[in-house]
């Protein structure tokens, strides 16, 4: 991919991008450090984006592996006691319960398969349509559907 040819068509996804890694990231300053870590490497094997049929989901999926390793680096994850129930008139019982709940889903999504948890949490959490995932994910709207499905049951304990 020549210099002027990536500028038209990579440099033109950077607000796309950015908006993808601050939902994923939840913080724009990492967002912005995984859009310039992306848009990198993608300079970098620029020669090889020749060979891709889309440049665009293929930017996208740079990023999103990007936040996935940010993520997992960070080691950002709530934990029991960083949990603060808001509402006054709960009982501590409830507030208790409702910790619990939380954490057990927590562990249940963890260990699902990588895209099964990709999927459920760009749908369920960060309200992405389906034609969006497909093409972030690089798989078709019927993949999408049946590993939401089967992410789904897991969670909820069926099989």
């Amino acid at each position: 991919m020549q210099i002027e040819q990536f500028e038209t068509d990579i440099i033109p996804l950077r607000q796309k991008l950015f908006l993808f890694a601050r939902k994923y990231l939840q913080n724009g300053e990492d967002a912005e450090d995984a859009v310039q870590e992306t848009l990198l490497r993608l300079w970098k094997i620029r020669d090889q984006l020749d060979n891709v049929s889309s440049p665009g989901t293929f930017s996208m999926q740079t990023l999103k592996n990007i936040c996935i390793d940010r993520l997992r680096t960070a080691k950002e994850h709530t934990e029991i006691n960083d949990f603060h129930p808001v509402a006054n008139s709960d009982t501590s019982y409830s507030m208790m319960e409702r910790r619990d709940t939380i954490v057990l889903v927590k562990k249940i999504i963890e260990k699902l398969p990588e895209l099964q948890r990709t999927i459920i949490q760009m749908r369920d959490v960060d309200g992405y349509e389906l034609q969006e995932i497909a093409g972030i994910t690089g798989t078709q709207i019927g993949a999408v559907t049946v590993n939401l499905s089967r992410a789904r049951k897991i969670r909820c304990g069926r099989r």
